[in-house]
């Protein structure tokens, strides 16, 4: 969940949510766990599981297509889960370091609080000497990965949707979101169909099934009829990305082609869906917004580059045949 808003953050005036006109709406009641006796097992972990299974799965399965022998595919996946899962959580507490009271909060992650985009990190990270030990180039294996991870993102954003987490700003518009009970992911607490959120610089959050209200000190500062559900719209824009980039995928490319277009295209759709997001600013942009700029940028300027160098695709060639036998 990134709800927060800094001291500072412009206000967002609307009328009050009577005097909105209903464009649409969707919306459903959220489950905080599925129980089954004493067993409960979290929907946004089990989501988060299902999509990292698939996509590995995904990934496997294309590893031989460039290049990648069998057993380091599954050595690759392995290390991708351990730098995911310290990448997500060590660059969440990074970016609300104020949140915590110390560094045994730090370690609770299942009290929530992941960075998709930091669990992107941490896998790259924790890979990226490996692989290169292992005679790969770093496109090489980026490129097998791109695809994968769209539909991996696309999988695991069900459980977000399930336990109603990352909300943002209250809307009208045709996707705005509506709370039809439950108890929401935290920060909300939840009692009687109206769940409260007491955000940074004295902002409130209130969603209930008569719709949603924003306000500070002096008053309502926002209203409508629901939310925006960034993650539906992250599920929505990642499955054409899965698309596209299974279809460039189809032929022979430049190496670094397929990567880059997923750091372009995601990077937009986080800087776009993040805008809608009541979260912790530095300066203008969250710091999810300022990881998506600067990938955006690089992405697209070596794109660009590539294409006026009027260079005929080039993929790796010897990544093609493998690596040298150990």
């Amino acid at each position: 969940m990134a709800l927060g808003p800094a001291i500072g953050q412009p206000r967002i005036d609307s009328p009050p949510v009577s005097g909105l006109p209903l464009l649409g709406s969707i919306g459903w009641p959220v489950f905080d766990r599925f129980r089954f006796g004493d067993l409960a097992v979290s929907p946004h972990g089990l989501g988060i599981a299902v999509g990292f299974m698939i996509g590995a799965v995904l990934f496997q399965r294309r590893a031989e297509r460039h290049g990648i022998r069998e057993e380091h595919a599954s050595q690759i996946v392995f290390w991708s889960l351990i730098g995911s899962i310290l990448g997500a959580r060590f660059f969440y507490v990074l970016a609300h370091l104020s949140d915590f009271d110390g560094p045994i909060e730090w370690l609770q992650i299942w009290e929530g609080g992941i960075s998709l985009l930091g669990g992107i990190a941490g896998a790259t990270i924790i890979n990226a000497i490996r692989i290169r030990r292992q005679g790969y180039g770093f496109f090489q294996v980026a490129d097998a990965l791109a695809a994968p991870l769209a539909l991996g993102i696309a999988i695991g954003r069900i459980g977000d949707l399930i336990i109603g987490d990352h909300l943002g700003k209250p809307t009208s518009w045709l996707l705005a979101w509506t709370y039809e009970g439950g108890v929401l992911a935290p920060p909300f607490g939840c009692a009687n169909d109206v769940c409260t959120a007491t955000l940074q610089g004295g902002f409130v959050e209130t969603v209930s099934r008569a719709g949603a209200e924003l306000s500070d000190a002096t008053g309502v500062i926002a209203s409508g009829v629901g939310v925006h559900q960034t993650a539906l719209y992250d599920m929505l824009l990642a499955w054409p990305l899965f698309a596209l980039l299974w279809f460039l995928g189809k032929n022979e490319r430049r190496s670094g082609v397929l990567t880059l277009t997923f750091g372009l295209a995601y990077g937009c759709m986080r800087l776009l869906e993040d805008s809608l997001r009541i979260d912790k600013r530095f300066g203008p942009f969250t710091g999810s917004q300022w990881t998506a700029l600067g990938v955006a940028i690089v992405s697209a300027a070596l794109l660009l580059s590539w294409a006026m160098s009027a260079r005929e695709p080039v993929p790796e060639g010897s990544a093609r045949e493998g690596p040298p036998e150990d």
